[in-house]
């Protein structure tokens, strides 16, 4: 049968009622061995349908497909432990900050060391004085680089390169996330660098970023910026 026949008489034939009709009178098609033939069955001597390589090979590749899915589905919650303990040792790394310098450090090597990535820099709006090893910001400049995203914002961004130094060149994605540190409020950003494009995207979850920030901002406020 041609593929131009067997689309005309798909379009033509009800499958319910091929079924329908299959289930009132079986030994239609258990007495067709052609047809049997054709859909890679056959009736062994006990009257039974028995698979054919055609029906095999079906059930071999829709077993591949469900170890890849369940493989996938592994390696995705592998990634998601990983990245869980990597999150709570990073966390003790640092509240365990003894000043402002030292946590900005602990930042950047929890970025590098523990997640990968190329930069993790902590930025200060003046005008007052800013901690060292924070990237000092204009008054409104935290709201200029985070646009229409109230807390966080995934991707690449050339207005905030800045931000990360002589590594600036290197940087293809970026999370910026905002911050706000004291009382009175002073604003304040803490931003990590990717050197892959796929690194942060727009579409990405920012929970984990987020999560991060807050507990920069609870342990910066630790210590008065004098």
């Amino acid at each position: 049968m041609s593929d131009a026949t067997g689309a005309a008489l798909k379009a033509t034939v009800d499958p319910d009622s091929v079924r329908d009709f299959l289930r009132i009178d079986p030994g239609f098609l258990l007495g067709d061995e052609s047809l049997l033939g054709e859909l890679g069955l056959k009736v062994d001597g006990g009257n039974v349908i028995d698979f054919g390589p055609a029906a095999l090979a079906k059930a071999a590749a829709a077993h591949r497909r469900e170890a890849s899915v369940r493989q996938a589905i592994e390696d995705n919650a592998r990634a998601n432990y990983s990245a869980q303990a990597q999150t709570h040792a990073a966390v003790i790394d640092l509240l365990d900050a003894r000043n402002h310098s030292d946590l900005a450090r602990r930042v950047d090597d929890m970025a590098m060391l523990r997640f990968g990535l190329a930069a993790g820099v902590m930025a200060l709006e003046g005008p007052s004085r800013v901690p060292a090893g924070w990237r000092p910001l204009a008054e409104g400049q935290v709201d200029m680089i985070l646009g229409d995203a109230p807390i966080a914002r995934m991707g690449f961004f050339a207005p905030a390169l800045p931000l990360f130094g002589d590594r600036a060149e290197t940087i293809r994605s970026m999370a910026l996330v905002r911050m706000a540190i004291w009382e009175p409020r002073r604003e304040a950003l803490i931003a990590f660098a990717s050197k892959d494009p796929e690194g942060f995207t727009p579409d990405m979850g920012t929970e984990l970023v987020n999560f991060l920030a807050r507990v920069v901002e609870r342990t910066a406020e630790r210590w008065p910026v004098l």
